[in-house]
């Protein structure tokens, strides 16, 4: 019975997830993978395998997870790869023939390899080492080819297989195991050391890549000790070796890597990792050495890669966590190394290719009867009993330009991140860019464009790549040429699209906000006509609002090509304001006049001809104002004047557009030349007598004009009359005895009336009002606005007669003093009452005059009471000042009396 079958379900679900959630093949999802890598793997892995628990859990991931793996791999989309391992990273190229090492000899078998250099060691079974000098060849674009040269070979004196070689260049020595003793002999001649120096019982070892001594002329060197749980520190010199730490372990150690203090150690039933200076030990997790040999491998500073259950290939730092999620190779590995960024293991009838960066199976290779797999400073090495093999890596870009052609985007983005350490800064910040720029359209034939719009930026793409794709884009005088070699295969959009007409208008869209999105930012710099230019011509042909605001500010568009371009889409509004963009106002004007006369077809703006209004109120060129001016006035004389009347007036001043000359103009178009008036003299309030005055006779002509016209607009002439009444009343510039003149015998005496009173003929007025018209409260009026901003008395005056005039005997008597009465109920205040009493009859009850009465009493009681406050206040600061004074005089005594006294005191 499983005791963790609940957790190890769980365990099971998390990966069932992770590959749920990858791309296909096993990848980790990108949302799934930072989790993963966070797991700490070797406590789960210690409480999953122990004891009893190991095979059923072994077997759990045997058989749940990796018939999962596959056949979610079976199950996806038909148009995404399902080989996830058809990378060529490396190829197996022959290094040492059989016949170069051993020729007729069938019995013997390559036991040990070490390379240093392009120097290669091999260790027999009959107690050979041969000496081989590998010369490289590179292919371009392919992997190298090697040769090997014999230099010699030699017996070390014993009857056993050399077991493990490993080369000290530094000391020149070459450190050999055999038969339980470590023996030091010439890299070159392979000769002994004269001292004979030797380790003894030691049944295999590991160099301290990492060294702590600190002394460059010797290494420092592990052993596992034949002697029981036991691992022994040396330091090998030139002749010579010094044990330096004795370790023992719980548990017999069977394979042991070395960084700095810190050793990683297989032991029978787990592996730990043990600070052989502090004696702290920490274990990793248990495993089964009885079933498989354990593999331990140094693959960077502070870093192991370990061999652990269920065919999982486990990374451990010193620190004893993982900083990477583990990779899944065979349950048979009998090797590993590490050629970055890939894991390469060894099987029974493989070598199988991993990535460190995300974990993918990347190739496989047959490869029967090997035994030996080591990496060497980036050479990988894998041997059988007859042969010895090189795994060649092919570029890494050659590697990236495989998984791009093979649409693998990310594959060949991780790859290429992954490459930056090999690759020097700057050759990697070219490579990497353009990489990023193919990636970019591979996902925009696939249209993905949020993925490759984020591509292209981070490639910091020419834009123009993009906008060749679309034909007759790019302006007929670029001079751009696309990259070579291209950066994708694609001769146009028609041939990417295979002539969809949907997906075409998909890509123009996108296109159409990419180019929106970096027009402005440092990516257009250098070529902001062409990315314009193209933008334009995208507009027009979807007929998108953007054209117009596109053209309304700052742009680049080039006139030739843009203009073709709008007039055969027909957007002649559009192809005016690119006109006047490029300083040709007349062109522009003239083109959307052809548009309101419908000589043009376009339908873009409803108010066109108001627009050409505006356009030319603001227009500097006065030569183009003055040759539509007649255009604009025929169509609207109320609308059209508004070319003179909305321009300010300082530059009607300046300019050629003075009031004079717009008046001449304006003869023929009466309307327009009353408004224009009615700007200079109510709106603008010019104090020029000919303007006020003219503005006045065509307010009276009109009003003559209305009154004989037999068709009856009383309201318009009631209107216009009145604006005409308000001008006689409010100006005092225009020509009082012309207008006279001009309304005798006009049959208008409330004109007339008005026209008087600015003569000083008050009496003429009023009694023109009274007695012509009988408008007593125009009369009351009269005198109100007569007398603004006059002194009291003028008003007084107005008022008294008025009121004479109304008191007079005649016909309409009782008439006139009934609006007497009101008169003065009225307005008591504007009357001197004393004065009043004696105009009226004597007739006239109290009764009648009671409010006149009530109110002048009132304004004379408040006008004694006001005055006498007055004259109070102006006691009452009299007296102050006088206090005031009185008291700076007797505070001055006062003081100079206590200043003789102190005097006094002091003799």
């Amino acid at each position: 019975m499983c005791v963790c079958g609940c957790v190890w379900r769980g365990v099971c679900v998390v990966f069932c997830w992770g590959l749920l959630l990858s791309d296909g093949g096993g990848q980790w999802g990108n949302g799934f993978f930072p989790f993963f890598d966070s797991i700490e793997w070797f406590p789960l892995m210690n409480m999953l395998t122990r004891e009893s628990t190991y095979h059923y859990c072994n077997l759990c991931f045997c058989f749940f997870l990796v018939p999962l793996k596959i056949s979610f791999r079976l199950s996806l989309p038909a148009d995404q790869p399902v080989d996830m391992m058809n990378i060529k990273a490396f190829t197996l190229v022959s290094a040492v023939e059989r016949e170069l090492l051993m020729g007729d000899k069938e019995r013997i078998n390559i036991e040990c390899v070490e390379c240093c250099g392009r120097d290669l060691y091999v260790g027999t079974n009959d107690c050979f080492v041969y000496h081989f000098l590998l010369e490289e060849r590179p292919v371009p674009a392919g992997p190298a080819t090697f040769t090997a040269t014999k230099q010699l070979h030699r017996h070390l004196g014993f009857k056993k297989p050399v077991n493990e070689l490993r080369a000290a260049s530094a000391l020149n020595r070459l450190l050999v195991l055999c038969d339980n003793s470590i023996s030091l002999v010439n890299m070159l001649n392979l000769e002994p050391v004269p001292s004979g120096a030797r380790i003894k019982g030691a049944a295999t070892f590991a160099l301290n890549e990492n060294p702590v001594s600190g002394d460059p002329f010797c290494v420092e060197v592990c052993i596992i000790s034949v002697k029981r749980r036991t691992i022994q520190m040396f330091l090998v010199y030139e002749d010579r070796v010094q044990i330096v730490k004795e370790v023992s372990t719980s548990e017999q150690p069977l394979a042991v890597a070395v960084d700095g203090h810190f050793l990683c150690l297989a032991l029978t039933t787990q592996y730990i990792i043990h600070n052989y200076s502090t004696g702290v030990s920490q274990d990793l997790f248990p495993y089964c050495s009885e079933e498989r040999p354990p593999i331990v491998k140094r693959i960077g500073r502070q870093e192991f890669l370990l061999a652990g259950p269920g065919g999982l290939g486990m990374f451990a730092t010193v620190a004893g966590i993982s900083q990477r999620a583990p990779v899944h190779w065979s349950e048979n590995v009998i090797g590993a190394a590490v050629s970055f960024p890939y894991v390469i293991a060894l099987d029974d009838e493989f070598i199988t290719v991993h990535s460190m960066l995300d974990q993918q199976q990347k190739q496989t290779l047959p490869f029967k009867e090997g035994h030996i797999l080591q990496d060497f400073e980036g050479r990988v090495i894998v041997a059988t009993s007859k042969g010895v093999y090189i795994l060649a890596p092919l570029p890494l870009e050659k590697q990236i330009q495989d998984l791009l052609a093979s649409r693998r985007v990310e594959e060949a983005l991780v790859l290429a991140k992954g490459a930056r350490r090999n690759i020097p800064k700057d050759k990697f910040q070219v490579m990497y860019r353009r990489i990023l720029q193919q990636a970019g359209f591979i996902q925009f034939a696939q249209l993905q464009f949020l993925e490759a719009k984020e591509l292209f930026r981070s490639g910091q793409l020419d834009v123009r790549e993009l906008i060749s794709l679309y034909p007759f884009l790019l302006p007929t005088s670029s001079s751009f040429t696309r990259s070579h070699p291209p950066l994708h295969e694609y001769a146009d959009l028609n041939q990417l699209t295979q002539g969809d007409q949907e997906k075409m208008a998909k890509c123009k869209r996108f296109l159409m906000s990419y180019l929106n999105e970096v027009r402005s930012t440092e990516v257009a710099n250098g070529y902001k006509e062409d990315i314009d230019t193209a933008l334009l011509k995208l507009y027009a042909e979807a007929d998108h609002d953007s054209l117009l605001d596109l053209l309304v500010t700052e742009n680049f568009c080039l006139l030739t090509d843009s203009a073709a371009w709008l007039e055969k889409h027909k957007k002649y509004f559009a192809l005016g304001l690119l006109y006047h963009y490029n300083n040709q106002d007349a062109a522009a004007v003239q083109l959307w006049v052809n548009i309101v006369n419908g000589d043009v077809q376009d339908s873009t703006r409803s108010d066109l001809y108001e627009y050409i209004v505006d356009f030319l109120t603001y227009c500097l060129d006065e030569e183009l104002v003055w040759a539509y001016a007649d255009w604009v006035l025929q169509k609207s004389e109320e609308v059209g004047v508004q070319v003179f009347t909305k321009r300010p007036l300082d530059e009607q001043q300046k300019n050629s557009f003075n009031p004079d000359d717009i008046i001449n103009c304006l003869k023929k178009y009466p309307k327009a030349l009353v408004k224009y008036l009615e700007h200079l003299v109510i709106d603008k309030r010019l104090q020029k007598e000919e303007y006020h005055t003219h503005l006045a006779v065509l307010y009276l002509e009109e009003v003559l004009q209305q009154r004989a016209s037999t068709s009856g607009k009383g309201a318009e002439a009631s209107e216009t009359q009145a604006k005409l009444r308000r001008l006689l009343q409010k100006s005092d510039l225009y020509r009082v005895h012309f207008l006279l003149e001009r309304l005798r015998g006009a049959g208008l005496p409330m004109e007339s009336a008005i026209l008087h009173g600015k003569l000083g003929e008050h009496e003429k007025a009023l009694h023109i009002l009274v007695h012509e018209l009988r408008d007593f409260a125009a009369a009351e009026d009269y005198c109100l606005w007569c007398s603004e901003g006059r002194d009291p008395p003028h008003r007084q005056h107005l008022f008294h007669t008025l009121l004479a005039i109304y008191l007079r005997a005649g016909p309409a008597a009782h008439e006139l003093a009934v609006a007497a009465v009101d008169l003065l109920n009225h307005h008591a205040t504007e009357f001197d009452a004393a004065q009043v009493l004696q105009m009226l009859p004597d007739t006239w009850s109290v009764q009648l005059l009671c409010p006149f009465l009530m109110g002048a009493m009132r304004d004379s009681v408040h006008a004694r009471r006001t005055m006498q406050v007055a004259l109070g206040l102006a006691r009452s600061e009299n007296l102050i000042y006088t206090y005031d004074k009185t008291g700076i005089a007797g505070r001055g005594a006062a003081d100079a009396r206590g200043s003789r006294r102190e005097n006094r005191d002091g003799t």
